[in-house]
């Protein structure tokens, strides 16, 4: 189980979309291309961009299976963050499995499709990935678009569901992020994407598209340069991309409070 990391591969999908014009620009509202459900239609949600939601910054409120907006993360007392209200659209970095799952339920509807058959033929396969990784829903994540019954899948762990995948997978997605999307020569991914998913995030300057950590100010891995970055989940599960050294690493299940130190240890292994 790869738990947040499972976004990465939701804004993989976003970024195929994107190449294939069918999201015109990440600043469009996601209502004018998608409506899954009421929620998305409430005044507040209506300003919601593309690039907002992959950002963690949309604000977005609703209930996704079952998880009202201010279950997820809600700080000591949830009931605060209810009576508070939704942050302003764009202005608050919050990282949300409610909010990412409601990402995941609008590229479900965008593609028409179940997303891990979208991932596996636009990316998995071209990238050489295995046949043994797969993303799981949950038992009440199912949808009826054009007809077919869809089971939609989740952005991450919160609640179980997302990607269940190797270290080796995850080093070839790790590997494709070091070469700005190329792999042995065939764009899986536009360049223009892979740099508006460093691209820091205002609120978060940390943050680019889920789940790119950037290590802006080299704040993230002192021991790397500031064009570094990872994608990571809970546990941790981290693959760290180092342009520096052309390299990738992938760990499983290391202590959060130590990944700044493991960089800084494969750092001086390689000279750095």
């Amino acid at each position: 189980m790869t738990h947040s990391v499972t976004k990465t591969f939701l804004s993989a999908l976003a970024g195929v979309a994107f190449d294939r014009h069918m999201i015109r620009d990440v600043n469009d509202r996601v209502i004018d291309t998608v409506r899954p459900t009421p929620d998305f239609m409430l005044e507040h949600n209506q300003p919601i961009t593309w690039d907002q939601m992959l950002r963690q910054t949309s604000g977005w409120t609703g209930t996704m299976w079952g998880k009202p907006w201010w279950a997820d993360r809600p700080g000591k007392n949830p009931w605060d963050e209810y009576a508070a209200g939704p942050p302003p659209v764009g202005k608050e970095w919050k990282y949300s499995d409610v909010r990412v799952n409601a990402f995941s339920l609008a590229l479900t509807y965008l593609w028409k499709r179940p997303l891990p058959d979208v991932l596996r033929e636009t990316v998995m396969n071209p990238i050489g990935a295995s046949n043994r990784w797969h993303w799981e829903g949950y038992r009440n994540s199912w949808v009826t678009i054009g007809g077919k019954r869809i089971h939609a899948v989740p952005g991450g762990g919160h609640w179980g569901g997302g990607i269940f995948i190797s270290a080796r997978d995850l080093a070839r997605m790790g590997v494709l992020g070091l070469n700005n999307g190329n792999w042995n020569g065939h764009q899986i991914l536009s360049e223009k994407w892979t740099q508006l998913s460093r691209d820091p995030s205002g609120p978060n300057p940390g943050y680019g598209y889920m789940n790119w950590f950037l290590n802006t100010d080299r704040k993230l891995f002192p021991a790397a340069r500031a064009d570094a970055f990872a994608f990571i989940g809970n546990g941790d599960n981290i693959v760290f991309i180092d342009p520096e050294h052309d390299m990738v690493a992938v760990t499983r299940w290391l202590d959060d409070a130590q990944k700044a130190a493991f960089v800084a240890a494969l750092e001086a292994a390689v000279g750095g």
